[in-house]
């Protein structure tokens, strides 16, 4: 029999990987719970709608400035809302690649 083909593989270089692998990881969810905390805000119809959302895409708060009811009808407060809910979702998911691409060596989220 052939000289070396027997043997098992060393397993210096796994030690290293899963070292790498357990600080992306710890990287991964520092990350993450820092996306939960950080928050993006986007307005439509001159600011008379706020929508504020964390990092993680969660809907934190809408606000809706009385003075633009006073006017409004619903289908035009429908579009309103709906404007600045995918404004801040934009926002959000550029905050997510912005902090987890580097992570992810630029995978899209």
């Amino acid at each position: 029999m052939a000289k070396g083909f027997n043997k098992a593989p060393a397993m210096g270089g796994q030690g290293g990987m899963m070292q790498q692998l357990q600080k992306l990881q710890q990287q991964m969810e520092e990350a993450q719970a820092r996306l939960a905390e950080e928050t993006v805000s986007a307005t439509a119809g001159g600011g008379a709608i706020k929508v504020v959302m964390t990092g993680d895409q969660k809907c934190k708060s809408v606000e809706i400035s009385p003075d633009f009811l006073k006017d409004a009808d619903a289908e035009m407060l429908q579009d309103m809302v709906l404007s600045a809910v995918n404004m801040a979702l934009d926002q959000s998911r550029e905050l997510q690649q912005k902090l987890m691409g580097p992570l992810a060596g630029g995978m899209p989220f």
